[in-house]
């Protein structure tokens, strides 16, 4: 993830050596897969490490080394962090003509809202990129940002291309959820599992991306974030440790909760789309966090008596009642506060 946002412009990867290393020794090693499933959860980096290794590739020496003086020299290691090279600033621009990406597009023309999936017109853009001879004369890059976001028609699209793709053509596929994929793209394609982050690089990533923030605010973020770096810049931006605050004492004197403050959180979170959308993840982390209690598991914070006072799999029906809440209450357009009051009042029912 790059300290400007599009993860295109990412000159520096934390974390994930074994993935490199994989995707690094199939290059070397002439075993360089045409497709690449890049799976892992949300916000750990998976753009950013395929478009790093677009970039490796497209401004690679060819592969084999060339010619010594003793003969045919090994393939050069693919370089992980760029450094100068005069097709760098058109890739991070989005002008090379040789890297297509392929991303969630405009409902409209004048570009103001975006889709909610990827649809079958911006995968049709893949086929007529790879019909076309390299500009560059080397190699292809496309990339999927995220495959699972892709609609049937869509997938359908791109698994004509997964066929039987060109010569020296590498497609890197992100995904937070391989099992949405069809099974046919899964098959075509070789997957790298990439890990959340671990203390140590969540620590180094927020230094770099929050220096201004107290050592001890990022401590927290990291903390609350699962090893993602995008859901601790989520949560900073929107006051998300904050929030988390705040939910935890509204639900400290559980079961005998304050509906009146409630509301009035309700009505305040309700009006930001970003702070609604923390708090539907927030809401899901607190009843996870009481789920580990149960099990004996450790967990942050208090609610140990919480945990213990209902049997586990009560827990679990309100964890999938809340996250199921929210995810049909998009689905239907569901007024924002009535869906957080009814949210904590599923979190209130296993004490009825």
């Amino acid at each position: 993830m790059s300290d400007d946002g599009h993860a295109r412009l990412t000159r520096r990867l934390i974390g994930h050596d074994a993935a490199w290393e994989a995707l690094d020794s199939a290059w070397r090693g002439g075993r360089f897969a045409h497709a690449w499933l890049i799976a892992g959860p949300r916000g750990i980096g998976k753009a950013s490490f395929a478009y790093l290794a677009a970039k490796a590739i497209l401004t690679a020496p060819p592969q084999g080394g060339g010619e010594g003086l003793f003969g045919p020299q090994p393939t050069p290691p693919l370089a992980r962090e760029p450094q100068d090279h005069p097709a760098l600033a058109r890739i991070e621009s989005g002008a090379y003509a040789d890297l297509l990406s392929v991303e969630i597009g405009w409902s409209d023309d004048k570009m103001t809202k975006r889709r909610t999936e990827i649809v079958v017109d911006d995968v049709r853009a893949v086929g007529a990129f790879l019909a076309m001879t390299p500009a560059e004369g080397g190699w292809r890059v496309v990339v999927v940002d995220a495959a699972d976001e892709m609609n049937r028609n869509a997938a359908n699209a791109l698994l004509k291309n997964l066929e039987e793709p060109p010569k020296r053509t590498v497609l890197f596929l992100v995904t937070h959820n391989p099992g949405r994929l069809l099974p046919t793209i899964r098959s075509r394609c070789r997957r790298l599992e990439l890990a959340p982050l671990s203390p140590a690089e969540m620590a180094e990533g927020l230094a770099r991306l929050l220096p201004e923030e107290p050592e001890a605010r990022r401590r927290d973020l990291a903390r609350m974030s699962a090893g993602s770096l995008g859901a601790a810049l989520a949560l900073a931006r929107a006051g998300g440790d904050v929030l988390a605050a705040e939910i935890g004492k509204l639900l400290a004197p559980w079961p005998r909760l304050d509906f009146a403050a409630i509301y009035a959180f309700a009505a305040q979170v309700a009006a930001d789309e970003e702070k609604y959308r923390l708090v539907a993840g927030l809401l899901g982390d607190w009843v996870a966090a009481t789920l580990k209690r149960g099990a004996g598991a450790p967990a942050e914070g208090g609610g140990g008596a919480i945990a213990q006072a209902v049997p586990l799999d009560r827990w679990i029906e309100v964890w999938e009642k809340v996250n199921d809440l929210f995810r049909k209450a998009d689905a239907v357009n569901l007024d924002r506060r009535h869906v957080v009051l009814s949210a904590f009042h599923a979190l209130l029912s296993p004490a009825a």
